[in-house]
């Protein structure tokens, strides 16, 4: 038998797992399939039963991604978050940024000690005001080091069915990004590293805003001129907020801002801009978010930027049209016609 064979023999017999996925969703149920994929053992901790029942059953699941299936003797499905931390030294967080502090509720506060955490999560904690990274710090005490961003351009739905994308691993340790790196690299994904291990989070965050802000235009009738000249300037909307936020040289034309930027705010399967179309053509921002089935992170992260941005003070027009029709009710189409003539 050879060695890896064994190695891997005894991992199974010892119930330790390769990686920890902390989530049910479909971002989390696309990173387990391309782990397994490339043959690692995985924990997955499902804090919902009947997703945790069904996978552990049947190896799908019901809600999100229906059609990945999966070998179950790769996987070991947790509904013990203590049992699930402590089942592999790399842990990736990957709920919706409002529900992460529900999901580790009960973990010792020492049990991410010495491990290697990353996020999946494009949004801010809410009350916190803070990104997955700043807050796993203050809270958890994790160093800064010890935290890897996994950001994209990525939809759960394409990395599914095994189209090309490219994953940015960002830390400020080269080495646990790239370990991270190397446990999901294969023939359909591409994987770099970034050492802007904040700026990359904050980008995520922001632009889901501005595909809010896309899908608004989109819902109102405006077309694809209009909302090219949108998200140009969101980028450097982006980039003066970011830049505030963690002054860095970066490269905002760079795959991990600009690239997640443009998927988010162009493709059919981005849930932010089908929040803002519904919002432009007419549903409450109530009704809208009921529509949905899943978490639009920048329904919430406006909110949280918002607040952010009053100690910062970037000029972020985009950003706060959205944040006035989400929160203070204002008309859509009067927003957005003020919008355009700030636009260049």
């Amino acid at each position: 038998m050879p060695v890896t064979a064994v190695s891997d023999l005894k991992k199974m017999e010892s119930g330790t797992s390769d990686v920890t996925i902390v989530g049910s969703g479909s971002w989390a149920t696309a990173m387990t399939m391309v782990l397994t994929a490339n043959g690692h053992r995985v924990t997955w901790y499902i804090d919902r039963p009947d997703i945790f029942r069904h996978v552990r059953r049947y190896g799908r699941n019901p809600h999100y991604l229906t059609t990945v299936e999966f070998d179950l003797s790769l996987i070991s499905p947790s509904d013990n978050i203590r049992a699930a931390a402590d089942s592999s030294d790399i842990i990736i967080l990957v709920t919706p940024a409002a529900f992460l502090k529900a999901e580790l509720e009960g973990m010792e506060d020492d049990a991410l000690e010495g491990k290697t955490v990353c996020s999946g999560i494009k949004g801010i904690i809410p009350g916190d005001n803070c990104v997955t990274g700043e807050y796993l710090i203050r809270r958890y005490q994790v160093p800064d080091e010890n935290i890897v961003i996994i950001t994209g351009p990525s939809h759960a739905e394409e990395v599914s069915t095994e189209k090309l994308t490219y994953l940015t691993f960002a830390s400020r340790s080269s080495g646990r990004a790239a370990r991270v790196a190397t446990l999901f690299s294969n023939r359909w994904i591409t994987t770099l590293i970034s050492g802007d291990f904040i700026g990359t989070e904050y980008a995520a965050v922001m632009k889901n805003i501005y595909a809010i802000a896309a899908g608004i235009a989109n819902g109102l009738a405006y077309g694809d001129n209009f909302i090219a000249v949108l998200l140009a300037n969101a980028a450097g909307e982006m980039s003066r907020f970011v830049d505030a936020v963690s002054p860095l040289q970066r490269e905002i034309t760079e795959s991990p801002y600009l690239g997640d930027l443009l998927v988010t705010g162009y493709s059919q399967f981005s849930r932010n801009r089908n929040l803002g179309f519904m919002i432009g053509k007419g549903y409450t921002v109530r009704n809208a978010l009921l529509e949905m089935n899943q978490v639009a992170e920048g329904y919430f992260a406006s909110s949280c930027i918002h607040a952010v941005n009053k100690d910062i003070k970037a000029d972020i027009p985009i950003a706060e049209t959205v944040y006035r029709i989400l929160y203070l009710s204002a008309n859509p189409l009067y927003e957005m016609k003020s919008l355009s003539k700030k636009l260049k």
